[in-house]
């Protein structure tokens, strides 16, 4: 095969999700040895598409082909529930049709791709949610695949962790299709952009690399938006002129007839105009009211020696009352998540948190969520108090409109996920707000806006967040490192 070669097409592809519409006629094509970035807003179907090229989900109408004999691998974003009771060497092995008998080596020289280090002998289930990002993405690296499906790869990735697949990528031969939200991470390798409009259903296909190709789109938008304009005032103009002629009677309501049918013409001329990923709204996690003292106090942590992979205790001493921010923090694996959820639970040794207070947990795999509840049962539980007009306007804020309402949580995108969760927050209350990861799987846009949400909150809150930037928008009073070192 030859750079030229087509290995990925769509032909008129159209494709629903129960009673909505994801793709509608949708054409693009891949060519052998491309980078490729698939944009388009949260909830759009980006992962659908990664789906139906997968061969996972098959289309209503129209064709997809991809070359013969070819291999694919797919990173996902989530652990899939029947395999966490799999070990890091099993999930390995599952990645091939036939047993590798040298497998050891390229585990370790994958994991090392991921800026990872864990026991093979491991189950998934016992990794935290960074360690099991980090290896669902090495699994599909380690196949080699012709073709490769990176759906949000950085997530949970740190700063030297994105330089080694940054890396990667940039030194890989075959064709790559990446979906992800990191601008920087995405500009260092990308040779083309799929743009997936979630209002038009359809794919638009650009050369060049990630920067130029967004610049290119708001250009677009922009002589859309003027179009429009020019059409507008030529319309109402005609409109004027077509209600005075037909006020004339006679020969002139022939006129005023013809001008109507060339305002109608002209309509159909407008350009539906896509609207960029819209950011939500401002908002405040309001905090549990008539709290005082102390809200929280750590007197020791049980963490993981990531040298002999073994659980210690440390001694701490950290106090949290109202309006004050903790930041945990420690490399993957140490046992950070393992701390939030048993502080949620109220299963923490050397903890206490004060009686009556309400906790608010974020948890960065939204196994908090029933994956069944339709997602206005799932807000409407959470909501301490207020009326349905406040509910819906709450949801609203957060891009969830009537539609996603009726939706049931398992079968939104994990973007919208995120943004059910924070919405569920708001409504909850909490004294004590407890967040682990808070951006994986966010809209860009969403992130400063969530920020200044979280340095507004007047509760206690304790953060765990890989991402440098994000934190520095966000009081912090104090920050508590599990590393032993």
């Amino acid at each position: 095969m030859t750079q030229s070669n087509v290995i990925i097409r769509f032909n008129k592809v159209s494709f629903d999700y129960g009673k909505k519409s994801i793709l509608n006629k949708v054409d693009f094509s891949v060519r052998e040895g491309s980078k490729i970035t698939l944009m388009g807003q949260n909830g759009a179907g980006k992962s659908t598409i990664f789906q139906l090229i997968a061969g996972n989900l098959k289309p209503e109408s129209g064709a997809i082909s991809t070359g013969k004999e070819l291999t694919m691998a797919t990173a996902r974003q989530v652990v899939g529930r029947n395999e966490s009771a799999l070990t890091v060497r099993e999930f390995f092995e599952k990645a091939f049709a036939e047993k590798i008998y040298d497998i050891e080596p390229k585990i370790n020289k994958v994991l090392d791709v991921v800026h990872l280090t864990v026991p093979h002998r491991k189950l998934l289930k016992d990794l935290s949610g960074g360690q099991q990002a980090r290896v669902l993405l090495a699994q599909a690296l380690i196949q080699d695949s012709d073709i490769l499906l990176l759906d949000e790869p950085t997530n949970n990735l740190d700063k030297q962790g994105i330089e080694h697949l940054t890396k990667f990528l940039i030194d890989y031969k075959k064709t790559c299709i990446v979906i992800s939200h990191d601008a920087d991470f995405l500009n260092s390798f990308t040779q083309g952009v799929l743009y997936l409009d979630v209002f038009t259903k359809k794919i638009e296909q650009y050369a060049g690399n990630y920067f130029k190709v967004v610049e290119e789109i708001k250009a677009r938008l922009e002589r859309e938006r003027m179009k429009n304009v020019r059409l507008g005032k030529d319309i109402q103009h005609r409109k004027e002129q077509m209600g005075f002629f037909a006020q004339k009677g006679g020969h002139m309501r022939d006129v005023a007839r013809k001008m109507k049918e060339k305002i109608e013409e002209l309509q159909e001329d407008i350009v539906e105009v896509r609207r960029e990923d819209k950011a939500i709204r401002n908002f405040v996690i309001p905090c549990q009211a008539d709290i005082s003292g102390k809200i929280l106090q750590l007197n020791s942590v049980s963490i993981i020696d990531l040298k002999t992979h073994k659980p210690k205790t440390k001694s701490v001493n950290i106090v949290l009352k109202k309006k004050e921010h903790l930041l945990l923090s420690g490399p993957n694996g140490i046992g950070k998540t393992t701390l939030l959820e048993k502080l949620a639970d109220g299963h923490a040794k050397g903890e206490h948190v004060a009686a009556g207070i309400h906790i608010g947990y974020y948890r960065q795999d939204f196994s908090i969520l029933d994956f069944d509840q339709t997602v206005y049962r799932t807000l409407a539980d959470a909501m301490r108090e207020g009326t349905e007009q406040e509910l819906r306007s709450c949801a609203a804020g957060f891009l969830i409109d009537a539609e996603v309402l009726k939706t049931k949580i398992g079968a939104l995108s994990e973007g919208q996920k995120g943004l059910v969760a924070f919405a569920k927050l708001s409504l909850e209350k909490p004294g004590l707000l407890i967040l682990d990861e808070p951006t994986n799987h966010i809209n860009f846009r969403h992130i400063p806006i969530i920020a200044k949400a979280l340095d507004r909150y007047e509760g206690a809150m304790i953060l765990v967040s890989h991402v440098p930037d994000f934190v520095k928008q966000i009081k912090i009073d104090q920050i508590l490192d599990l590393d032993l070192n």
